[in-house]
């Protein structure tokens, strides 16, 4: 189960708009979804109107979509869990959750989360994998989170998770703060290339790495209209590429290689 939501997890939407790329990719069909009316403050997360494909207007409710999908040539199967962060009840929301997830035979929950952060655009969005969970923290090489303060709903589905001998494990990508609105395709190509290794699957994100291609030099050219900016993205690409040097290795080498056979067997 790989769940997002919309809000103060998600900055820039990179979560949220990962998720939503993996349903489309692999055509995922909607299962389930959770009542509004009982998680929702309209006044604050407000429902929209807009036009149908036949031209009538409708208005979209703020909801959570559940949606199924198998991954081609593989043994993984995928629940696709998005949402807005909802306003009320979290512990009987996230509870409703869980119970779908055992009823479905989940094997393990992945949340999904953007933050915003002193990070450059112009170096590698950094994912940070987190795990509370011994057996997977074992297999794939991560470490428990050590943050300590407030939460979101994410937070809470982990814990919920955990406490139901569920897996859980968390994936936040970090935004640049100085350009954190959405979207944000450099950081959601970011969590669709890390959930790729997680998961050993392989995704067609051609079309998102030049969005984000061009959403970077669109960034640059900002910069470059703004002398503070510009000395500002200078400095925190010094920081980084000072913190990544040691990073330079033969094993980030030969994970990314692997991502690209991978790649390369499933086009062949």
């Amino acid at each position: 189960m790989l769940a997002a939501f919309e809000g103060w997890n998600d900055a820039g939407e990179a979560a949220s708009d990962a998720l939503k790329y993996l349903g489309r990719f692999f055509g995922s069909e909607r299962i389930s979804t959770i009542d509004a009316d009982e998680f929702y403050d309209f006044q604050f997360t407000r429902p929209t109107i807009e036009r149908n494909s036949s031209g009538q207007r409708r208005i979209s409710w703020p909801t959570t979509r559940i949606s199924k999908t198998e991954v081609p040539d593989s043994n993984v199967d995928l629940v696709l869990v998005n949402g807005v962060e909802p306003s009320y009840k979290w512990r009987a929301y996230t509870a409703e959750l869980v119970a779908l997830a055992k009823e479905m035979s989940v094997d393990c929950i992945v949340l999904v989360g953007a933050l915003l952060a002193d990070v450059p655009h112009s170096r590698p969005i950094p994912v940070t994998v987190t795990s509370d969970d011994a057996m997977v923290r074992k297999s794939l090489d991560v470490e428990p989170s050590t943050y300590e303060g407030p939460i979101g709903i994410v937070g809470v589905l982990a814990e919920v998770g955990l406490l139901a001998d569920i897996p859980t494990m968390s994936l936040w990508a970090a935004v640049p703060h100085y350009v954190g609105q959405s979207p944000s395709p450099k950081a959601q190509l970011a969590l669709l290339n890390k959930l790729e290794e997680v998961l050993q699957i392989t995704v067609d994100s051609q079309v998102l790495t030049e969005e984000a291609e061009a959403w970077e030099r669109g960034v640059d050219e900002l910069a470059v209209e703004d002398p503070e900016v510009a000395a500002y993205v200078r400095q925190l690409e010094e920081a980084k590429d000072t913190v990544d040097l040691p990073e330079a290795s033969g094993e980030s080498i030969a994970r990314e290689f692997e991502r690209y056979l991978r790649k390369r067997r499933r086009e062949q």
